[in-house]
């Protein structure tokens, strides 16, 4: 099982054990990570997962299709090249170890 490291706003790592096939929102979700408030539940249409990915890991990533695009550009912390919406992440073996990085403000 994967696993994801979520740094927090005040710095400090949360570890979850990813279920294969989920996304790294929903694991947020059920691993109590404060910040990322996923109000829509996984539907790409709120932007309220936004995660920074780190560099380590953003290469073994698909590039965010349109929808996604359009959604970080309204993000309420500022967009960077790691920006993703974690709604959008599928958990594969090949992420072990992820570390997304949790943004200041969430929602807008």
């Amino acid at each position: 099982m994967p696993t994801i490291n979520y740094i927090l706003k005040d710095g400090s790592r949360r570890s979850v054990d990813a279920r294969l096939g989920t996304s790294v929102m929903e694991n947020a979700v059920r691993g109590n990570v404060r910040g990322i408030d996923a109000e829509c539940g996984g539907s790409c249409s709120c932007a309220t997962c936004h995660v920074y990915v780190d560099d380590a890991f953003f290469e073994r990533l698909p590039p965010p299709d349109e929808m996604e695009n359009e959604l970080l550009d309204g993000v309420a912390s500022e967009r960077l090249p790691g920006s993703r919406l974690s709604c959008q992440l599928t958990v594969t073996a090949d992420l072990d170890g992820l570390v997304v990085h949790v943004p200041e403000a969430q929602s807008v």
